[in-house]
């Protein structure tokens, strides 16, 4: 139901991102976004975001043009690089996949050349916005390098984890497309330079809990070869939580002192915050309960992160003010904006160095003769390829991280060291 649901948003969105800048080139040009915001909110709605916006876009129009319209090509190749690799389609899988990533690099440079040729304040919705725009860059840049790096050293379960996250840093334009139709309704005359400021409060945090529900969906092991204990452990999640609450108290109070709009964009961050986090740290005690060691440290690793990002943001503030020279107001938006989506690339990072460790202890193992370690609560079926586990000479990919669709079970997702 998620990937119908996400297949569906994308190919609704991608003739609205390719036709986005169409007006900017020829005025008057039909561009589909803007008339169906128009008719959604109002007119004036729109004519009032297009009439800010002409003056930056005209002076890097066809870097935009080209991240616009490739976002749009990007917005189709994602659900076929996510059916394919359910679907076991490897050679289309490699091939889609390479274009993809192009594509990612294209359509970032010509992001990279708007925002290196507008000055913050001159970004649409500010500076804040300008400073979440250029981390998101970097993420989606960061993460398809990692996700690349992964298939090609054949750790198909980190590069799954790596390209999800890039396509949720992605996917932040339809949604935040959708919240320009949303929250006009709650909050009546808010122009829509308000309302980005608004969405980016929490968008960061929910396209990251989305490609985290993702991996943990596609992921099916009980325990990976190798690892043992926890780097998640119970006295670094609770300094965790005593972090996080100082960093949520010092945001809370920084807001609320900035009269209605500050109480606007705190809502707007603690609401999604809250749900996030009980989910996570639900999953987290299912997974004990339910003897699955492994889910249970990806979940209260990005539990940790999760507990960390408001801390993160409340540093981070005082550090873009004397930086940029910006105001309290702004800084605090870009902060938070950029806080749970730094943290939860952090998370993964993290979660690679959890796999590749196990699997180094294995490789020791090997050389010098040692007896394995036991792994938490071992899997006694991951010790022996079955038609769902592709032995270590099965050409690698995404298409391999298996368990969904009818394609694999508990076993479904076999790294490379378990094989060796």
């Amino acid at each position: 139901m998620s990937a119908v649901a996400v297949t569906v948003v994308c190919l609704v969105y991608a003739p609205i991102a390719m036709t986005e800048l169409w007006p900017y080139a020829t005025p008057g040009a039909p561009a589909i976004g803007e008339w169906l915001l128009g008719r959604s909110v109002s007119p004036e709605f729109v004519a009032e975001a297009v009439r800010d916006r002409m003056g930056p876009y005209s002076r890097s129009l066809v870097p935009l043009i080209v991240h616009s319209v490739l976002g749009g090509l990007l917005m189709l190749l994602g659900p076929v690089q996510l059916l394919s690799a359910v679907r076991r389609r490897i050679r289309l899988h490699r091939i889609t996949g390479t274009v993809f990533a192009v594509t990612v690099y294209v359509s970032m440079a010509g992001a990279a050349l708007y925002l290196l040729r507008t000055p913050p304040a001159e970004a649409f919705s500010g500076a804040a916005f300008w400073i979440v725009l250029a981390t998101i860059l970097v993420g989606t840049v960061g993460s398809v390098t990692s996700g690349i790096l992964a298939a090609l050293r054949g750790f198909p379960d980190l590069h799954q984890r790596w390209l999800l996250l890039c396509y949720g840093f992605l996917m932040t334009a339809p949604l935040l497309r959708l919240e320009w139709g949303a929250l006009p309704p709650l909050y009546p005359g808010l122009p829509l330079q308000d309302v980005n400021r608004v969405a980016i409060m929490h968008l960061g945090a929910l396209v990251a809990f989305g490609a985290l529900l993702a991996s943990r969906a596609l992921d099916r092991r009980t325990s990976v070869p190798g690892l043992t204990g926890t780097w998640a452990p119970g006295p670094v999640l609770v300094a965790a939580h005593l972090a996080g609450a100082a960093g949520l108290g010092w945001i809370t109070y920084a807001f609320l002192d900035q009269g209605t709009q500050g109480r606007r964009l705190l809502v707007a961050y603690l609401v999604p915050y809250v749900l996030i986090h009980a989910v996570i740290a639900f999953r987290a005690a299912r997974a004990r309960r339910q003897g699955s060691p492994w889910a249970r440290e990806e979940w209260r690793l990005h539990l940790a992160a999760q507990c960390l990002a408001p801390a993160f943001s409340a540093v981070t503030v005082p550090v873009l003010e004397r930086t940029m020279g910006l105001d309290r107001l702004t800084s605090l938006i870009a902060g938070v904006g950029i806080g749970a989506g730094m943290l939860a690339y952090a998370a993964i990072a993290v979660v690679s160095l959890r796999i590749l460790h196990g699997r180094e202890v294995l490789k020791r193992q090997k050389e010098f003769g040692e007896p394995p370690n036991r792994p938490v609560a071992a899997d006694p079926s991951a010790t022996a390829p079955t038609a769902a586990a592709p032995t270590a000479t099965a050409p690698v990919g995404a298409a391999e991280v298996g368990g969904v669709g009818g394609v694999g079970d508990a076993r479904g997702l076999v790294g490379e060291g378990e094989h060796r």
